[in-house]
């Protein structure tokens, strides 16, 4: 009867242990809405905007008919939608990411970097993927620079470095930056946020990034991340709001991304979120 009894009291504890193991899974992958919000960066019009970042969905599943995220975006109201990378991957079929994006531009105007695994698929793929994105209504900026009306914002767009264009793009954007006389605020979309001492050289007031998928893991106050691809354990830039004390103050905001059953490591206290920027 002890024997039975001490058995019994063992059985429970792990079942409570696995049920709370199985909640914080579920939890650390329930959609998570950020807000930031900048008054001070020398933004001009006569009502805010409202900037939507979208990255890394890794074409995964979000309701039906991406139900969850269109929800997210519509009571948000974005002005434009950002979507920073990895938006399809190399090893999920594409059909939710294409439901997503057929979406968006009903939504506001949406403009597209691919990331590193939109590179990893084949040439032919990759060429079908950006003719989707196309046909769909989303505008691709590799290497552009793309004023929103009514405002003195410019955003520039460059390709991920795994399609050999980044260079050449991040040339391309920042001879546009250097040639501009009037008081714009340049905002920089790029997939890589390693890359960030490179984009520092350039006036960019603000740069929005993806990739690192928020480190995978976090402890919560006391670990940002675990893990990041190009920035190994611990990266500096795992997720979140940084800014810079330079001339231009800038502010690197890091998405960690909406990918979930595409990763073979779940999340853990890192929830997949929706990024809003409001610019006041």
């Amino acid at each position: 009867m002890i024997f039975f009894n001490k058995y019994k009291k063992a059985m429970i504890r792990i079942l409570i242990a696995l049920l709370m193991i199985v909640a914080i899974i579920i939890y650390s992958n329930l959609l998570k809405v950020v807000d930031y919000k900048f008054d001070n960066i020398g933004y001009q019009s006569d009502k805010a905007l409202n900037i939507a970042l979208i990255t890394d969905l890794h074409a995964c599943y979000y309701g039906d008919n991406q139900k969850w995220l269109i929800d997210g975006l519509k009571q948000k109201q974005p002005d434009v939608i950002l979507l920073g990378g990895d938006i399809y991957d190399d090893k999920m079929p594409f059909d939710n990411a294409d439901e997503l994006l057929s979406q968006l531009p009903n939504i506001a105007p949406t403009y597209y970097v691919d990331g590193n695994h939109e590179n990893w698929l084949s040439q032919p793929d990759y060429n079908k993927v950006m003719g989707k994105i196309h046909t769909h209504g989303v505008s691709i900026i590799h290497g552009k620079s793309i004023s929103v009306p009514n405002t003195n914002v410019v955003i520039h767009g460059i390709s991920d470095p795994d399609g050999g264009a980044f260079d050449k793009d991040l040339k391309t954007v920042t001879d546009n930056l250097n040639n501009d006389t009037k008081n714009h605020v340049h905002i920089l979309l790029t997939h890589r946020p390693e890359h960030i001492d490179t984009y520092l050289n350039y006036p960019f007031d603000i740069i929005m990034a993806g990739h690192a998928h928020g480190g995978q893991w976090r402890v919560p106050f006391v670990i940002n991340g675990v893990y990041a691809p190009n920035q190994g354990l611990f990266p500096k830039y795992a997720g979140g709001l940084y800014e810079f004390a330079n001339d231009n103050n800038t502010k690197f905001i890091v998405s960690r991304g909406l990918a979930r059953e595409s990763t073979r490591v779940p999340r853990l206290f890192n929830r997949p979120e929706l990024v809003f920027v409001s610019l006041e």
